[in-house]
């Protein structure tokens, strides 16, 4: 199953992103030279007829569509070549097509995966419907506690209505665990309505590691409390939609909070996860049945957008920086300082990639975890 979940993941989703640049790139009249499913060397191809070279390379952990004006596959500049360019060399290139356009292209291939992450979430929501609360009313009411639970330490009671946390309402239920889950250790103002009367006291979350099914392990926040039982409602397209965009600016939120965390210390860095991590992940996933497989592919679709969007060189928030810059500067960046930049950028993701495959590497059973 890793064999086999890491290709079927990994695959459909970079060829999809990379889609999104071509498509884009084709609509703007800018001519591609390459559409690669993997980098290194090719192991199968063929040319189109508008001259696209379609192919499939040797390492799995990536693809690319290089344009016309590419110096490589990463979309850097030549810089001794832009302004020197005869009307036929500018005629279908990437480097000659306007802020907009390029800028536009860039955002394509990112934009591709949020739009895989919603339609994978809406049509989840569309077949299943929703969560909800048996009983609205009692949605954020106390019925019962867990086995060990930090809100009953804290002196919270069954019948108790929440009503705040930290001064932001709470809605609903999910709005407890949202914002919980992320914080372990953290101490959080429960304001709780008790008997008509109106009281805030203190709870700190508890500090979970849970381990599912196969030995992975989660650090995660617990206060040990329930409410009313959950029931489930059918929802129109357009409603999936909504809804889908709500699941996901909360794992984007999950996620920009998880780096934080690691950046200030928080978090351990063994948190991290690369593509061995992903592979394991992808097969464990595949063996629990499509569904299961489906929605990891959209939690990794949003990752791949996210990763991308970092406003680092030789990525593709990195050339939307550069952009705006030029957009600012009504000029583009001196084409030395440009590829430094972008070299540099290459340097960093490469190392960045180095560093979670020896975190991979390292917690593999053989070492122990």
């Amino acid at each position: 199953m890793y064999i086999l979940g890491f290709p079927l993941l990994l695959g459909p989703l970079v060829t999809l992103h990379e889609l999104g640049h071509y498509l884009v790139g084709r609509w703007f009249g800018v001519k591609a030279e390459a559409f690669s499913v993997g980098f290194g060397k090719e192991l199968w191809g063929w040319t189109d007829k508008p001259g696209t070279r379609w192919k499939l390379s040797a390492i799995p952990l990536g693809g690319y569509v290089q344009f016309k004006g590419d110096m490589d596959p990463a979309s850097i500049p030549h810089p001794d070549k832009i302004d020197e360019a005869s009307a036929e060399e500018r005629d279908g290139s990437f480097q000659h097509a306007s802020l907009g356009k390029r800028a536009l292209i860039v955002f394509a291939g990112p934009a591709m995966n949020i739009i895989i992450t919603l339609a994978i979430f809406a049509s989840f929501f569309a077949i299943y419907g929703k969560p909800v609360a048996a009983d609205p009313t009692e949605t954020t009411v106390i019925t019962r506690f867990a086995d060990e639970s930090a809100a009953r330490d804290a002196g919270l009671e069954i019948g108790d209505r929440m009503i705040a946390i930290d001064g932001e309402p709470v809605a609903e239920f999910q709005d407890v665990a949202d914002r919980v889950l992320m914080y372990p250790g953290r101490t959080i103002d429960m304001e709780i309505e008790r008997g008509g009367e109106r009281l805030t006291l203190p709870v700190e979350i508890a500090d979970i590691t849970e381990t599912d099914r196969f030995g992975n392990e989660s650090r995660i926040g617990r206060i040990g409390v329930y409410s009313s039982e959950l029931a489930v409602e059918d929802v129109g397209i357009g409603e999936s939609i909504s809804l889908a965009f709500v699941q996901t600016g909360k794992l984007v939120d999950m996620m920009v909070t998880g780096i934080k965390q690691i950046v200030v210390g928080d978090r351990s860095v063994k948190e991290l996860g690369g593509p061995v991590t992903i592979g394991k992940f992808a097969g464990e996933q595949l063996s629990m049945g499509p569904l299961a497989f489906i929605n990891f592919a959209a939690l990794i679709s949003l990752n791949l957008a996210f990763i991308n969007l970092l406003p680092i060189p030789a990525l593709d928030g990195g050339h939307l920086a550069f952009y705006a810059a030029e957009a600012i500067r009504r000029k583009p960046l001196g084409p030395k300082s440009t590829e430094v930049a972008y070299r540099a950028g290459v340097a960093l993701v490469l190392a960045l990639m180095v560093f979670v495959t020896f975190i991979d590497i390292a917690k593999l059973p053989v070492f122990g975890n």
